[in-house]
């Protein structure tokens, strides 16, 4: 069986999850406080961050890297279309959520207001936390427009760009930092993604110290 190494809130990790989920790939999830950098885990991935997955044989790091290696090696079902323009869109909007949404959003909400607390390094900035909450806005306006063209993030189909966007935004609706009311379209997107069985495990993740909002796991919310 397939180990994922991951921390529960991590989007990337949840990214990965997700994708295994969907395939259908049992994978026995082991949680790593990467922060602490043992010297088993740094062995498995020196670069010292989850996710880590082992599986084939193999030991991988970088969630794009293992994302595009389960698409390749485990095509059914598809999370990326089969021409070349569909999928230079949804490899887009992953880098968009992964590099742009984490730096303006996530690691300014998220990473203020859980891992420095997990990882003991200190309390949040105000000023990020402030800067995350602007930019959120502007993201989730994006998504909307995206969706006022399109059924899924990337086009017809739903495909990894959804799940990176989930990832995300599933990690910061676990502490109350996603406004559904700004968008019913995306509010509408997060719902049917949210109801695939690929997310039961997500939505059963429990964080000690920051409880689950009353309607995280509620499929109608």
């Amino acid at each position: 069986m397939a180990k994922l190494y991951h921390v529960p809130l991590s989007p990337f990790c949840r990214k990965v999850r997700l994708s295994l989920a969907e395939k259908k790939i049992e994978c026995e999830l082991i949680e790593e406080k990467y922060w602490e950098k043992d010297p088993d885990f740094l062995r498995r991935n020196p670069a010292a961050k989850v996710p880590v997955l082992k599986i084939d044989g193999r030991t991988m790091a970088e969630s794009a890297a293992i994302c595009e290696y389960l698409e390749e090696k485990y095509p059914a079902p598809p999370l990326m279309p089969r021409s070349l323009d569909a999928r230079y869109e949804v490899r887009r909007l992953v880098g968009w959520f992964d590099d742009k949404f984490h730096n303006e959003v996530t690691s300014k909400l998220l990473y203020e207001r859980v891992n420095k607390k997990v990882t003991k390094q200190g309390f949040p900035d105000s000023g990020n936390v402030k800067a995350g909450a602007k930019a959120i806005k502007y993201h989730l306006d994006y998504m909307a427009w995206l969706l006022d063209h399109r059924r899924w993030l990337a086009g017809d189909t739903m495909t990894l760009a959804d799940f990176a966007a989930a990832a995300h935004l599933s990690s910061l609706d676990y502490i109350r930092d996603v406004d559904w009311n700004r968008s019913a379209v995306v509010k509408d997107w997060y719902a049917k993604i949210k109801s695939r069985p690929a997310f039961r495990s997500i939505l059963a993740d429990q964080v000690p110290g920051f409880p689950q909002p009353p309607h995280y796991a509620d499929l109608d919310f």
